[in-house]
């Protein structure tokens, strides 16, 4: 079974796929794949330093400084299209040579915060979605991740919102509460698939 776990920044979803994780589900982390990406001496790396080198997002050692780049694409469309044009494909790939390695042996969750824009839902079994409520994702950033506030407001409006990926979702977690009550959810959805 292959579960796609998604949300908006900030909502947790790393967090649940963690909690899937505790379970015996193998997890794919789309960050982690996009942050091998950005490795020296990659054909994605390459194409960002051409493209990007003039907004001074390489470091002295000539590595790509995640936080540059992230300023220099988040509020500006064509520049985080671009982006995403260059990264997205690389991702997508690992994440398919993943699956057909492992067949369909046991559970893989595939966390990707674009994972619907990607259009990686349409190999996924089942859809779930964690979501929490503006205020709980700024507080979570800010606090865990040393975010500016407009840093975070300028990501979350660069992904499809929220409401939206909750139609298209098999299953919600609300991630507002605490981490006993995601896993109470998180639990309930596994014994629910475990059965299917």
């Amino acid at each position: 079974m292959i579960i796609g776990v998604t949300g908006s920044f900030g909502t947790g979803k790393t967090t649940v796929a963690k909690m899937f994780a505790a379970k015996g589900a193998k997890i794919l982390d789309a960050d982690k794949l996009a942050h091998l990406a950005l490795k020296k001496g990659t054909p994605t790396h390459k194409k960002i330093v051409l493209y990007f080198k003039k907004e001074g997002v390489l470091n002295k050692d000539g590595l790509v400084d995640k936080r540059k780049l992230a300023k220099a694409v988040f509020g500006n469309r064509k520049k985080l299209k671009r982006l995403t044009g260059i990264i997205q494909p690389f991702v997508i790939k690992k994440i398919k040579d993943f699956v057909r390695q492992m067949g369909r042996k046991g559970t893989i969750v595939i966390d990707a915060p674009l994972l619907i824009e990607a259009g990686l839902h349409k190999m996924v079994d089942k859809l779930i979605v964690v979501k929490a409520d503006r205020k709980t994702q700024l507080l979570r950033c800010i606090k865990k991740k040393n975010f500016k506030k407009e840093e975070v407001i300028a990501r979350i409006k660069n992904q499809m919102p929220l409401a939206r990926k909750m139609k298209m979702a098999d299953y919600v977690i609300d991630n507002n509460g605490n981490l006993a009550d995601t896993k109470k959810q998180v639990g309930k959805i596994w014994r629910e698939i475990k059965w299917i």
